[in-house]
Parts: C-alpha cells; structure tokens; sequence
C-alpha cells in the first residue's frame, strides 16, 4: 500500500535539502562577500532584522548588509507608508527609493542580484522560513495591510515566493499581497519547486 506523505512534511524535508545544499556549495561565495562588506564599509558583515513570520511570530532574520550602520529606518517606513496609501508612483518601473544614498557600494550590486537574501538559508534551516512562501515583513508593514489579507500569515515567509517571481518591485503592495494569499491558497511542493526553477529567471530579469 503506497502511503501519502502530509504536504507539510514534504515541504520541510524540501526545505531541508535544498536550504542544507545551497549553504555548503555557496560557502567560499558567502564568506568572500562577507568578507568585501567588512573592507568596503565600516560594520558587520551580516544584518540582522526582526520580522513577522507564520501567524505573526517575531523571528530575527538574516541578511547581508547593504546599507551604512548609521542608516535611518524611518526613511524606509515612511515610504512604505505612502506606498500602503497609493501615494507612490514607479521610478525607472519599479517601486522602491530610487538613489537611496543609504546603501553601500557593495550592497547596490547585492541588491541588484538579491544575493544579500542568501543568509536567510539559515533561517531556512532553523524553521523560521520556508524556501518558498510570502515575503518576511516587518511589524509596522503589518499593521498597514487590510484585513483581507491576514491569510498570507498563514504559512512560513518564503526566501522566495510569487510576489517575487511575478514581479516584486514591480507591483503595488495590493498586488503583491494578493499574490501571497494566491499562494496560501494553493500552495504544494509542485508549486515550489516551479517557484524555485523561475527565481533565477526572475532574479536576472531585474524583477527586483
């Protein structure tokens, strides 16, 4: 008798494997661009940043850092506020601050490539995220979000996931969210795994 093995465990075990692989074949990478972010601008090498992950734990997530260790988050939130208000209009065709003096050399090219989500592998491996899943907010994000879309909480955050390969800073913030709850809604490992094969594309297509 054949048995079914629960969605859930499967996509652990995915996450495991892949998260487990990528973190030893990537290390001489990880720890040469860790290494430039130390000698290029004055910091640690790796920023760490608490977010929302499934139904709205505070997780501390990875990341490299890419911007000054004097950078002012309130320019940040007080963008994504306007953008949650319809008050931002694309640069360039995407939606972020465009010519953020905040941000390193070497974390404009991180950005560019969203190398500097690599570290999230770790989060990946401790259960906090997914590979495959909504994107991680932070807490004031949340706060500005309908109600509509508190089913995106439902599932771990994602490393990467169908707002990002559809678009990201392409999209509104209502658009993105309304990606996350298409995935919630008809999430499996098949998904992921399709998710997983189109990041790449997506990454070196500038979706970012």
């Amino acid at each position: 008798m054949s048995r079914i093995i629960p969605v859930g465990l499967a996509k652990r075990s995915l996450d495991l494997m892949l998260a487990l692989t990528g973190m030893v074949l990537a290390a001489p990478v990880l720890l040469a661009i860790y290494l430039w972010i130390r000698l290029t601008s004055p910091g640690p090498g790796l920023f760490r940043q608490v977010r929302l992950g499934a139904d709205q734990r505070e997780f501390v997530m990875f990341k490299f850092r890419t911007m000054r260790t004097d950078a002012d988050p309130a320019v940040h939130q007080e963008y994504i506020a306007r953008m949650a208000a319809g008050q931002v209009e694309k640069v360039d065709g995407l939606y972020k601050l465009h010519r953020d003096p905040r941000i390193t050399s070497a974390g404009r090219f991180l950005r560019k490539t969203s190398i500097d989500e690599l570290p999230q592998l770790l989060n990946v491996l401790r259960g906090e995220m997914s590979l495959v899943g909504p994107r991680p907010v932070l807490p004031f994000e949340a706060e500005l979000f309908p109600d509509w879309a508190a089913d995106r909480f439902e599932v771990k955050p994602g490393l990467t996931g169908l707002w990002q390969v559809s678009g990201r800073n392409r999209l509104t913030m209502t658009e993105g969210l309304r990606y996350d709850l298409e995935y919630v809604a008809n999430r499996s490992v098949r998904m992921d795994l399709l998710i997983i094969l189109k990041t790449i594309p997506a990454v070196l297509g500038g979706a970012r």
